[in-house]
């Protein structure tokens, strides 16, 4: 088993690696649209200081981080067999889906579950997702 924290990604919040290969599957622990200097792709201060959040820039980030992650260890996102996504509110699925829909299909895309959970680590976040690769080990 082979676990990594990526240096120039955003940090664990806690003691667990942003990926782990376990033979021929990775495993991608849950993902956000953080940046390596903690601020959120996806979450903009408006004048009056309250936080506009955009669902389809965070997933978009997530899923793109998702991606840096796996190249981290000579992966990338058409590995992917399957993912868990969480929401904050399902009134979000629908911009979710339809950016999704530009990374993944139904012919050849993971598997997925959709849930909604009552919060995430920090109140900017509105999705999290984590993922399952499948890249067999070449042997010589």
């Amino acid at each position: 088993m082979k676990a990594k924290v990526v240096k120039d990604k955003a940090q664990p919040l806690g003691n667990y690696p942003h990926v782990r290969r376990v033979g021929d599957f990775i495993y991608v622990s849950g993902t956000s649209s953080r940046r390596k200097d903690n601020t959120h792709i996806g979450a903009t201060q408006n004048e009056a200081g309250n936080w506009d959040l955009d669902i389809k820039l965070q997933t978009k980030a997530v899923i793109e981080n998702i991606g840096g992650l796996l190249e981290s260890i000579g992966a990338d996102l058409s590995n992917v067999i399957d993912m868990t996504t969480f929401l904050v509110d399902m009134k979000d699925f629908k911009g979710y889906n339809e950016v999704y829909g530009t990374f993944f299909n139904h012919q050849t895309g993971p598997t997925r579950t959709t849930v909604a959970v009552h919060q995430l680590p920090h109140p900017n976040l509105l999705i999290e997702i984590k993922a399952i690769a499948y890249q067999p080990i070449l042997k010589n």
